[in-house]
């Protein structure tokens, strides 16, 4: 395992604890010699955890469609950053440089990236480790959703299992690399 992508807001929310966080993982992430790739934004949890992987020596891939450039305000110090045509592109090229993926906190993008990869996962499309870091109870309430649609016989329980959560970085990139 040599790169995680990371979907995260380009909002920070309104707790500082979802900040701490994306720095905290940026920090884990160097620590365990993987490099970043995400969506190329400087603003939100995107611009914090890149900042924080830069800061401590680590690697960012960026990757943002020429749409967002502006609106996402692009970061301009990453190690690599890739500006493509759309979404679709942004997404796929995304998922073909990480080895896994982790959501952050976030919002409809996040949610809809992390289900696309879950979904490609669950059709064999990847192999690749997915999970949620789950900050401060954040992502209790899709935890308890998505064991309810398995009970309900709409999961199947293996494909329940393939996201994996935790509130702490590190444990959470252990499982990962398990």
């Amino acid at each position: 395992m040599k790169a995680i992508c990371v979907y995260c807001g380009a909002n920070a929310g309104v707790s500082p604890v979802y900040a701490d966080a994306a720095r905290a993982l940026g920090r884990a992430l160097v620590e365990s010699n993987l490099s970043l790739v995400y969506g190329g934004g400087n603003v939100g949890l995107m611009g914090t955890i890149a900042d924080e992987v830069l800061r401590v020596g680590g690697e960012v891939t960026g990757v943002i469609p020429t749409a967002l450039v502006e609106r996402e305000v692009g970061h301009t110090g990453l190690t690599r950053q890739f500006i493509v045509k759309d979404m679709h592109e942004r997404k796929a090229m995304m998922a073909s440089l990480a080895d896994g993926f982790i959501a952050m906190p976030g919002g409809m993008g996040t949610l809809e990236e992390l289900f696309e990869m879950l979904t490609w996962s669950q059709l064999g499309i990847h192999a690749k480790p997915i999970g949620l870091l789950n900050v401060d109870g954040f992502y209790d309430g899709l935890n308890g959703f998505i064991q309810h649609a398995s009970a309900q016989g709409f999961i199947r329980p293996q494909h329940a299992a393939l996201m994996m959560s935790s509130p702490d970085p590190q444990a959470l990139l252990q499982l990962l690399k398990a």
